[in-house]
């Protein structure tokens, strides 16, 4: 699930969502506005960036904070361009894959675009992933090349000691293994140069990213060439200033690269996780215009003392997705982003991209907004029944384009994506009468307690209140004859004097139910464990709490 809000400046260009959504009571389907395809429906992504690419050759493209590189779209070009076609001397073919699991670092955006010119699909996996994790989607794809960071030598090696694929270092350059380096060597023709035409079309895969494997192993999905991240952020232009922490196997880092290039705007990376103070830092410093943030770091950011209304003046937009936002952090941050408003939207990796979006949050506080254009929208039951307005059930939806599945797993591509091109997202949630989108949860995490069904965010968005809370995660404790008991774990601001009774007892006051008190306990803890795109790793949360208590002899 991927939940995102947008801060629009009053000032700019306002999102008109006023035509919305229309609904047909007989199939019970919401349906968006048309969709109008701005570029040639046979285009390749690879060939409209390499057309934006010569149009400001001098522009800004890319500047990298750690490295302390900054490169021309003309340089950023002739970068890509050389990897291309020593891809093409090394014969990878439009049948390849090419493997990436790396930072946000200089040269991985001529690997990637090399990759899009070429119609080669790139595989990128988040560095952060355990050795297992990075072995298994290694091994789903078969990768022909794969980049890497220096510093991850060893446990790259082992994850792929099975594999015919040859390495590259990406940074951190090691004496005994090929770079990127070798690649970005001049091969005189780079002026003759133009994109391969792709062999299946806009169907063909450009990039295969990682499921958010947030309770399980990350799986493979796999992305088309399809033109709908030159339209979801339309609201971009050439003056922006980028900047997302989100590595290349998140759809937000692909988003972001495609987006940049396309409206010719600039973007700033940095191989350094978040940290609210050197946020704080980089927005000014860059004068960064758009951003995006997981809602646990929103968190954590509006917590941290250093933040000012100054230090956030550039922003025109602060992105955040990956899972729900508490109305307590919204209303925190607006007072952080004085000319700014709010916006919400919806997406799915596994869609490719945004399928609602919310501009009239003092209207609609808690939706996530209405179908963008092209999109349809249904809502079932746990039978399949088709539900009216305001009832809730599962989230389904629906585009044009034919998704190509997880790669190599078919079993699970169907679990999702029927033949009548439905996705079922596994979220729970209902259109309102005006065609607004309200998530309520994953249909993984509704829990039941002496046979009461609860959603661990209501009691997320009950805790996250408390003076001293800057973080927290609920999940449920397995017991016989009783169910799912409520557990809690939570970060505290630092210095302060919460305890486990304190938490344990503000929700007892604060939620009159007492199937959903915190039954299966509570524990204190400096951060919770997250995964690549800073969304909470539940799973490896839930093991955290069930080894505390061990100790504990609990």
């Amino acid at each position: 699930m991927v939940i995102v809000c947008l801060n629009l400046e009053l000032e700019m260009f306002e999102i008109d969502t006023s035509i919305g959504a229309t609904y047909d009571a007989d199939s019970k389907e919401w349906l968006g506005p048309k969709f109008y395809d701005f570029y040639d429906r046979n285009a390749s992504v690879g060939r409209i960036l390499f057309e934006q690419m010569r149009r400001c050759p001098h522009s800004i493209c890319q500047i990298s904070d750690i490295e302390q590189t900054s490169l021309t779209y003309e340089e950023a070009l002739l970068q890509a361009i050389r990897v291309a076609e020593n891809f093409r001397k090394l014969n990878l073919t439009q049948r390849d894959i090419v493997g990436v699991v790396a930072r946000n670092t200089t040269h991985f955006m001529a690997v990637a675009l090399a990759c899009f010119f070429n119609g080669s699909a790139l595989h990128a996996v988040n560095p952060n992933l355990e050795e297992k994790s990075v072995k298994g989607l290694f091994e789903t794809t078969m990768p022909k090349y794969i980049f890497f960071d220096g510093q991850d030598y060893a446990k790259v090696v082992r994850a792929t000691n099975e594999l015919d694929t040859t390495l590259y270092t990406l940074s951190n350059h090691l004496p005994q293994v090929p770079s990127v380096n070798d690649l970005l060597q001049s091969t005189g023709t780079e002026h003759k140069f133009t994109p391969a035409i792709l062999e299946d079309g806009t169907n063909q895969t450009l990039a295969i990213l990682c499921s958010s494997g947030t309770t399980g192993v990350p799986k493979a999905v796999t992305i088309s060439n399809h033109k709908r991240f030159f339209d979801m952020l339309h609201f971009l232009n050439s003056e922006d200033v980028l900047f997302v922490l989100s590595t290349m196997d998140w759809l937000t880092g692909l988003m972001m690269l495609i987006a940049s290039i396309g409206f010719g705007a600039k973007r700033v990376i940095t191989e350094r996780t978040f940290d609210a103070e050197y946020f704080l830092k980089l927005i000014p410093k860059y004068k960064i215009t758009f951003t995006v943030i997981a809602p646990p770091l929103l968190a954590v950011l509006l917590n941290n003392p250093s933040i000012t209304v100054e230090k956030l003046a550039s922003l025109r937009y602060l992105m955040y997705g990956g899972g729900n936002c508490s109305m307590h952090i919204q209303q925190g941050l607006q007072k952080y982003l004085r000319n700014a408003r709010m916006i919400f939207a919806y997406g799915l990796t596994e869609f490719e991209g945004l399928i609602t979006m919310n501009c009239k949050l003092l209207e609609k506080p808690q939706a996530v907004g209405r179908l963008q254009p092209g999109y349809k929208g249904i809502i079932l039951n746990e039978s399949g029944k088709r539900l009216s307005p305001g009832e809730v059930g599962e989230i389904c939806c629906h585009h044009s384009r034919q998704w190509l599945g997880y790669y190599n797993n078919n079993n699970a591509t169907v679990a999702i994506y029927k033949a009548d091109g439905w996705f079922h997202t596994g979220d729970l949630g209902f259109f309102d009468t005006d065609g607004y989108l309200h998530v309520i949860d994953r249909k993984k995490n509704i829990l039941k307690y002496l046979g009461m069904q609860y959603y661990t965010k209501e009691i997320e968005e009950v805790i996250v209140q408390m003076p001293n809370v800057t973080e927290v995660c609920v999940f449920g404790i397995s017991i016989d004859e009783i169910g799912d008991a409520a557990a809690a774990a939570v970060v505290k601001i630092p210095g302060s004097s919460l305890s486990v009774p304190d938490v344990i007892k503000y929700v007892k006051e604060h939620v009159n139910a007492t199937y959903k008190h915190l039954h299966g306990g509570v524990i204190i803890v400096e951060e919770l464990p997250k995964l690549g795109n800073s969304k909470l790793n539940r799973k490896t949360i839930k093991e955290m709490f069930l080894s505390s208590q061990r100790r504990q002899g609990l």
